[in-house]
């Protein structure tokens, strides 16, 4: 599997703000969960850019061991982040990946308006739609 989609999000989040494994596992749908995303992280590769240290565990805990907790916590506190003993405060300092719509993008659904079987519903697979008569 591609870590790049996780990188490529992680690319996007602004310095002196962090987001969490499980929001980036949402927003990318990932089947493993905030899981994959630690392992996306953990096998970051160095001389691209990307801000691993700006992704933590939930409630806006350090969760990797050290030395790279004391790293990640000077890095952070180099862009402002201030800690609250060990955590930190995700209502000031967090970042929620952007939708779609905040993107700026259009959903295929979105696009072109559906008509046909079921007013425009979408039929679920294997599952043809009843012709004929209506009864009653």
């Amino acid at each position: 599997m591609s870590w790049d989609p996780v990188y490529r999000l992680v690319k996007r989040i602004p310095r002196g703000r962090v987001t969490t494994y499980g929001a980036l596992a949402k927003k990318l749908r990932l089947r493993g969960g905030a899981r994959a995303v630690g392992y996306a992280m953990a096998a970051t590769p160095r001389g691209r850019g990307i801000p691993w240290h700006r992704v933590m565990g939930a409630g806006g805990r350090v969760r990797m061991p050290e030395p790279y907790a004391s790293m990640q916590r000077r890095l952070l506190k180099s862009e402002g982040v201030v800690f609250d003993y060990t955590r930190v405060d995700m209502d000031r300092y967090g970042w929620a990946p952007p939708s779609r719509r905040q993107l700026g993008s259009k959903s295929k659904r979105s696009q072109k308006p559906r008509s046909g079987v079921n007013g425009g519903k979408l039929q679920r697979r294997g599952k043809a739609p009843k012709r004929g008569r209506p009864i009653g």
